[in-house]
């Protein structure tokens, strides 16, 4: 799952970009309409969903800009990338899912 957070590069942030003409949004409303042009732009097909204006969880996860994470079925964090852009590993990640499906796995019940 995606957690769509700040816009890194909004054209009114400390670090502006000019492509896409973005501004970083200023209400919940804004966020989640953002977050459903950038996945519809980079046509994404995993789900998605939108942190707060009050930028709780990308707090909560030093998640700016942007973090791999994998979190358990209890809730434990498996695997905690470092902060992009360049301790985004997105094949150590792989390797976290792979690993982390391997020790779990159970056997299924006659």
């Amino acid at each position: 799952m995606l957690v769509y957070i700040r816009e890194a590069h909004a054209m009114d942030s400390f670090l502006p970009m000019t492509f896409g003409a973005i501004e970083d949004p200023i209400s919940d409303t804004e966020r989640h309409a953002m977050a459903r042009r950038c996945s519809q732009e980079l046509n994404l097909t995993i789900p998605a969903v939108v942190d707060r204006i009050d930028d709780a969880v990308a707090q909560a996860y030093q998640a700016w800009p942007e973090r791999l994470y994998l979190i358990d079925t209890q809730g434990n964090i498996a695997y905690r990338g470092g902060p992009g852009p360049h301790g985004f590993d997105p094949e150590g990640f792989e390797v976290a899912i792979r690993d982390h499906l391997a020790t779990t796995k159970t056997t299924p019940h006659p």
